[in-house]
């Protein structure tokens, strides 16, 4: 099967042991589920205990598993001696890029954040962003586990190109065709990936967060931006030319906010924090400030929020209806609209549904702005431990 890392960009890791499939889905079983014996792991991934145990043998070997006390972990039987994922042996560099400023976390395997820091951008020239990630990585690195690839999450089309590799084009910096994985990897002396955000966080959730251990997996999210990121039959879905989930500017109703940019009603029209600021038409108002005047009931506020939790409700359901996933997640940094407006939300999900529809599980995920740069250092840590 092949490494994820051949997609997005990336080399294999120096000092970072080659692992097969095999090795790569023990590992990840024992970050995903914890500590589990050597019988349980070969039924999960139906596989011989022989192949597990060798694979455990290897894993020990490179330091990246730990073998345990014996623990009975069934009605009969001999105890099983159990196995610890190591996620302190390596650590993995985590970049989010906005249009002004560097967001960088170093986490371990598990993606649990060892330290972070953000500045401004100095510049938006590629080259001079690349070398700044650089410094960054200096500041930051010691005295943590050596680091075994880096993750860079930006708002962007990623696409690959034969021979070349990850090409970023970025409108909030003014690439086009921009070498980003290659010159990270070059400048870092690490291997480099690089993907949208929005489906960084999507695998992030899926690895590591409520989407764990589902085969399918659609998530929302609304601020700034309105993105949409799915897995489906386990894989993350990227597109042909990089530009899978671009739903925020499908037609939403003829009596809605209309969208500055496809001039008519729209998802992000409604969704969006500066669409909901439009729409309360107050100047000098942030959305903070909106936040602020919706918990302290003020009227219009509230029905701005009602707005956009009708638009959030018919997005999920349309999602729901056309990909039938397991769990649809709701998260990003306007999500106090599942605050203020989840009656108009599980309204409209249940009026967009389809009448033959299975339910549709709804989850609301708690965001921190780091998230953004921790989903880009799992996006590394997928390409070490995905088969």
């Amino acid at each position: 099967m092949t490494d994820p890392s051949a997609r997005r960009g990336g080399s294999p890791a120096p000092g970072w042991p080659p692992l097969s499939p095999v090795h790569r889905r023990t590992l990840r079983t024992l970050l995903t589920r914890g500590s589990r014996s050597r019988a349980e792991i070969a039924r999960d991934l139906g596989m011989s205990r022989a192949s597990i145990t060798r694979a455990a043998r290897d894993l020990v070997d490179h330091g990246l598993v730990a073998e345990g006390h014996l623990e009975l972990r069934g009605a009969t039987g001999r105890p099983g001696e159990m196995l610890h994922a190591r996620p302190e042996a390596w650590s993995f560099l985590g970049v989010k890029l906005t249009g002004e400023r560097l967001y960088v976390v170093i986490t371990d395997l598990s993606a649990r954040i060892l330290v972070e820091a953000d500045e401004p951008l100095r510049s938006s020239a590629v080259e001079d962003v690349v070398a700044q990630i650089a410094e960054a990585r200096k500041r930051l690195e010691a005295p943590h586990p050596p680091l075994a690839a880096a993750g860079v999450a930006l708002g962007a089309d990623v696409r690959m190109i034969p021979g070349l590799g990850a090409m970023v084009d970025s409108p909030y910096h003014g690439w086009q065709g921009a070498p980003l994985a290659r010159l990270v990897e070059e400048a870092l002396g690490l291997p480099a990936h690089v993907e949208n955000d929005v489906r960084c966080l999507t695998a992030a959730e899926h690895l590591f967060g409520v989407g764990s251990g589902l085969d399918s997996l659609v998530l929302l999210t609304v601020g700034v931006g309105l993105g949409f990121g799915m897995i489906l039959d386990g894989r993350l879905v990227t597109g042909t030319h990089g530009k899978a989930g671009r739903l925020d500017h499908l037609p939403l109703s003829g009596d809605g906010p209309i969208c500055p940019y496809c001039r008519r009603a729209c998802f992000s029209a409604a969704l969006t924090n500066d669409a909901m600021l439009r729409t309360l038409a107050r100047p000098g108002t942030d959305y903070p400030g909106l936040v602020a005047l919706a918990r302290a009931g003020d009227e219009e506020a509230l029905e701005v929020f009602r707005i956009a939790g009708r638009a959030l409700g018919a997005a999920t359901a349309t999602l729901a209806n056309t990909l039938d996933p397991q769990k649809v997640v709701v998260t990003g940094d306007g999500i106090a609209v599942t605050e203020l407006a989840r009656a108009e939300i599980d309204e409209a999900v249940a009026a967009h549904a389809h009448p033959n529809g299975a339910p549709i599980s709804l989850e609301i995920a708690p965001f921190e702005f780091n998230e953004w740069a921790r989903a880009a250092a799992v996006l590394a840590i997928r390409a070490r431990i995905d088969a």
